[in-house]
């Protein structure tokens, strides 16, 4: 009997700090004046649907940002990369941030694992973006 070993293709290795960050299209974003950030996540589930339709419940789950994840999720549309959010954060916050990048990587992992953002590759040669995710 003959094993066969399938090789695993390896994926391109990124670096975090080129790629460009883009939140969902179904989620909407709400900025209040004092520049935090709220976002709004539609309820699409079946059983979501029908608590809204039945028990009235909201037709959209509202989630408060702080100044920090405000910050990351405005800069979320596809024209920054994370070094330069990372950039923004270190700007406006300074030391406060520190460490900036594992906390920076950690964040937009728990967006991307919720569902929320997608990544763009850094433009390529032909100035075109490519959609990860």
């Amino acid at each position: 009997m003959a094993f066969t070993f399938f090789k695993r293709t390896k994926q391109p290795v990124s670096n975090l700090l080129e790629m460009v960050p883009l939140l969902r299209p179904h989620l909407g974003v709400v900025e209040s004046d004092e520049g935090k950030v709220t976002l709004l996540l539609p309820r699409t589930s079946w059983l979501e649907r029908q608590s809204v339709r039945i028990l009235k419940q909201p037709a959209w789950i509202k989630v408060h940002l702080d100044e920090l994840g405000s910050i990351v999720v405005s800069h979320c549309n596809g024209k920054h990369t994370v070094f330069e959010i990372a950039s923004a954060l270190k700007e406006k916050f300074g030391e406060k941030v520190e460490p900036l990048h594992p906390r920076l990587s950690k964040y937009l992992e728990i967006l991307e694992a919720n569902g929320w953002l997608t990544w763009l590759e850094a433009e390529d040669d032909v100035g075109q973006q490519t959609a990860r995710g």
